[in-house]
This record gives C-alpha cells, structure tokens and sequence, in this order.
C-alpha cells in the first residue's frame, strides 16, 4: 500500500515519480488505486489531472482517514480488496478504466501503529489483520501446529529455520504481544543484539501474509486489473520483497506471451490464449536518493506493462501453485 515511510515521514509514496510515469495519466482519464493507504498515489493522480481515481483499500482505518485527507469530487473510495475492483466497477456503472496502480503489502500507517501489531518496533497485541475482522495473529500462534507454523514461515518468510522457530512458538504458548513474539523468535535462533537484520522480520512478514492471504490477493488484484483495463491501458504494480515480485514478474511474463521457448527436453505447450499485455518494462528499484529519505522503500520495485485488446483470460489461468 501507500504510505510506507520511514517513521519521521510515515506517508511517503515509494517511487511515486516512477509511478507515475508508468501510468501516464492524461488530463480526464479514470484511474484505480488498489491499495490507497494514506492516499498519497490518489493525491498524485488527481494532481496531475486525473478526471475521476477509484482507491480501493480492505482497511477501514485508511477509508475513514481518506474522507477527510482527501476531499476531492473526483475521488470515490471503496472499502474493498482490490481484488473485487471489477465487479465494484461494473456494479457503479463505471466501465474498463485507464490505468491501475497496486502497492502490495503492509502500509506505514499499519506499521507504525503499535495496537495494529504488524511491527514489533513497538509492543503491541498480535493482531496483524488489515480488514479489523477474522482471526488474529495471536489465534494463530497459540492455535497452529507445529507443523502448520513451520510450513507457513518456510513458504512466506522464506525461513531456513523455521521448524526451530515453530517449535520454540509451541513451548512458550499462550503469546499475545508482538514483543513476547518477537523474543521467541530470537532466543530461537540466538539473535545477539546488534546484528545487521532481526530474524523476528521474516516470521512477522510470514504471519502477515498468511493471516490476509496476501499473494492469493495479489494473484486475484492482476486478474482483476486485467478484467479492468481498457485496451491501452497501464498497469503499474510496486512490490516489497521476492514473494510478491516473483508473482508479478510471472503474470506480466504469462500474459504477455514471454514464456520461455521450447526444447527436445520441453517442448513448447499448445499455443494459449492471446497476449492481454504488452511493452512490458524493466522493473524499476529506488535511486539511493529516495532510500535515503525513505529507507522502506529499499527493498520496492516497479514493474508496469500496456494492456493490449485481447480477451482477459480466465480467472483460473497462471494461478499460483
């Protein structure tokens, strides 16, 4: 989502020139944000003369905030996951769109809030949940096996040692604040104080991403987006970590007829439906300039591609296995 500043500046969009130059909105033209966040992509579009931005967003925190930080005409937002953004389109009667922006994951607004409990950079209750609904992050913990604990910090927090970690997480239940978490997952691992990274990062993120289903999501807002866009219409997507632009990266591949050729080892599937993207660019990271004003935004990069006029394809095609 939008938003992920350092704590100083915690609503700076990440590489929002770069992202709007994807976009490249003309002045009238009907563009989404799927991930509004503190509204700061929304603000930009409108700024340089978007006619009408529809911004998505699953928290109802950052819809509430958005009423007030951005009173604008030409904004309708949505209390929705993005992945829906084509049904609520043709629900309000608004048609195929010009562009799309989605900034995957957890916004600062999230992360600097301490009773969020999606940071352990301040304690807080392990809740984690972006839609304020459904099951927390202590329910899981307390809840899960060892092997379903381990299996999840392996798959999203790419984990090397995640069965240690799942079972220190098992022997020192009930746990129900990001602090007590987060010392598990130390002690687990002997974290010494000083080293270059927390390993309580990768086993937060993994939680996170299970708790909201967040690939799952990102999987259903491309589809979406593609159902959306008409032809000649940008996509621009900024994601946070391998995960999530491994999906991207695929998706763009996928639909714009880029999968590698065939061999007498493999030879080349039967020909799929027509390619939905095209100018397909290079994935954009930040210039040090900008980690430097912003360091969350380190890790980002931009990919974005052109819709071309060929048929969506259906829900089910390039799903993640």
């Amino acid at each position: 989502m939008t938003g992920r500043g350092a704590a100083q500046a915690p609503h700076v969009p990440v590489l929002l020139d770069e992202v709007l130059t994807a976009m490249a909105i003309q002045p009238g033209e009907t563009a989404v944000d799927g991930t509004f966040g503190a509204g700061g992509y929304t603000r930009a579009l409108l700024r340089v003369g978007a006619g009408r931005v529809i911004a998505f967003d699953r928290d109802p925190d950052a819809i509430a905030a958005g009423r007030s930080l951005v009173p604008d005409t030409n904004l309708t937002l949505v209390e929705e996951r993005f992945s829906q953004m084509d049904r609520v389109l043709g629900e309000r009667s608004i048609g195929l769109v010009d562009a799309i922006t989605l900034d995957i994951g957890v916004s600062s607004m999230q992360l600097d809030r301490a009773d969020r409990g999606f940071s352990f950079s301040a304690d807080g209750p392990l809740d984690m949940r972006m839609e304020r609904s459904g099951p927390t992050a202590a329910d899981f913990v307390n809840e899960a096996d060892e092997a379903e604990i381990a299996r999840i910090l392996r798959e999203y927090g790419e984990e090397p040692r995640a069965r240690s970690i799942a079972r220190a997480i098992v022997a020192n239940r009930p746990i129900e604040r990001t602090g007590e978490l987060a010392a598990i997952v130390r002690r687990a691992v002997g974290y010494r104080q000083g080293q270059k990274s927390d390993p309580a990062t990768r086993t937060f993120q993994a939680i996170r991403i299970h708790l909201n289903a967040e690939l799952d999501e990102l999987e259903g807002g491309l589809a979406a987006a593609e159902r959306s866009l008409k032809p000649g219409g940008r996509l621009a997507v900024v994601t946070f970590h391998s995960l999530e632009d491994r999906i991207v990266k695929r998706f763009f591949r996928e639909r714009s007829g880029a999968t590698p050729a065939g061999s007498r080892h493999r030879p080349v599937v039967v020909q799929g439906p027509a390619p939905t993207f095209e100018k397909v660019a290079k994935p954009v990271s930040p210039s040090e300039a900008e980690i430097v004003r912003n360091p969350r935004s380190r890790s980002a990069r931009l990919r974005s591609a052109i819709r071309t006029g060929a048929p969506a394809w259906q829900k089910n095609a390039g799903e993640r296995k």
